[in-house]
């Protein structure tokens, strides 16, 4: 069906993920996934009937409590009990989109089948997901070392029948949603509380959240250069192909191509020049807006690594048969690329500003502050300044 997209049957990308928002499809497990899930519940349930050697958050406590052991008929206890006290992220309620992709995020991980849970604990998120039952999840709280163990805490709540959810725009609890739809509470078993917290979804799904925006905002970049250069009676020569050739960074020479295509056939660029040279804020767009499509680049190819990943704790795999208590919850391939990010993204905007400026100096046949009457009118002076 055109309406559904089946989790767990190929690698998530940013075009599912944007069809999945935009077109508000609906989300199944598919056949696949459902069997990988199984395969590990059924290995990791015989594990723990066999194994006289403690494992790590399935038969222990967490953290500094490692060394206690956990008897048999407490191992639900224990998940249900991980989950209710790391429910505790603070601030502002997160946008109900950051909240659904958090949901297919996680739903995704999980289906890859190294993690431990029920095919009913991820049908569940999916059930939440289709039937925009959202979870309140606040902004603070994740220090992103071991996951993003509050936030997603609080995510999950609701699947034990605990805290609060929006439902048709109004907060209610979480219990009487999950009566109104027959769904009964999730009974965690062994593993899954420590599946659904660790790991980066959360700061996963704001990535994407702002590698998507960021597409948008670079097309616009040059959308918006381009109809400055030529108010600015600006020369297409910097954007030539051949300069680029020569110092071949592959956003540089996108960025030369895009704006001969946009300005070709303008009668203004094609006009004879007076002046031989522009201000750098013109003649250097290839390098700036072209060095920020390599970084948004990169850091989506970072992303798209994590969200295809296997972040929670211990990681299972049953062919090999091990149980290995690592540190893939750990956030920092995604912090330090945010930053480069950020960095990248700021400069589209510097270099914006300073192209303003120049176009409200009342230069090149331009009145000044771009109105009529300057001095009466103070036109566009402001704008400017709050660009800077």
């Amino acid at each position: 069906m055109k309406n559904v997209y089946h989790v767990g049957s190929g690698e998530l990308t940013f075009d599912i993920i944007e069809r999945i928002i935009n077109e508000n499809l609906k989300l199944e497990l598919a056949p696949e996934a459902k069997e990988r899930i199984q395969k590990c519940r059924d290995y990791l349930d015989h594990k723990i009937a066999e194994s006289e050697e403690p494992l790590y958050g399935i038969t222990t406590g967490f953290g500094s409590l490692c060394s206690k052991n956990i008897s048999p008929d407490e191992l639900g206890t224990l998940q249900d009990n991980l989950i209710k006290s790391h429910a505790c992220s603070v601030g502002e309620e997160i946008r109900p989109v950051i909240v659904k992709l958090m949901m297919l995020l996680k739903a995704h991980a999980l289906s890859l089948g190294h993690s431990g849970v029920q095919v009913i604990t991820v049908q569940r998120i999916l059930d939440f997901f289709n039937n925009d039952v959202m979870p309140i999840v606040y902004d603070r709280g994740s220090l992103g070392a071991s996951g993003d163990l509050a936030p997603l805490a609080n995510l999950f709540l609701p699947l034990i029948g605990v805290g609060d959810v929006y439902y048709k725009g109004k907060k209610r609890e979480a219990i009487n949603v999950l009566d109104e739809f027959g769904w009964e509470p999730v009974k965690l078993m062994s593993k899954e509380g420590l599946a659904l917290l660790n790991g980066t979804q959360f700061m996963s799904a704001n990535g994407v959240f702002a590698i998507l925006k960021a597409f948008r905002l670079s097309k616009k970049a040059d959308l918006i250069a381009a109809l400055s250069l030529e108010a600015f009676d600006g020369r297409i020569d910097p954007f030539m192909d051949c300069i680029q050739q020569i110092r071949p960074h592959r956003g540089q020479i996108e960025t030369g191509d895009n704006f001969r295509k946009l300005l070709e056939g303008s009668e203004i660029i094609a006009q004879y020049k007076a002046h031989v040279q522009d201000p750098y804020s013109f003649r250097c767009i290839p390098q700036v807006h072209g060095a920020t499509k390599d970084a948004i680049r990169y850091v989506s190819s970072v992303l798209l690594t994590e969200i295809n990943s296997v972040t929670d704790n211990p990681t299972i795999f049953p062919d090999e048969d091990r149980i290995i208590s690592g540190g893939n919850f750990h956030g920092q391939p995604l912090a330090i690329s945010y930053d480069f990010l950020g960095i990248a993204l700021a400069e589209l905007g510097n270099i914006s500003e300073r192209r303003v400026a120049q176009l409200i100096m009342g230069l090149r046949g331009l009145p000044e502050i771009l109105v009529a009457n300057p001095g009466l009118n103070s036109g566009f002076m402001i704008p400017q300044y709050a660009a800077a």
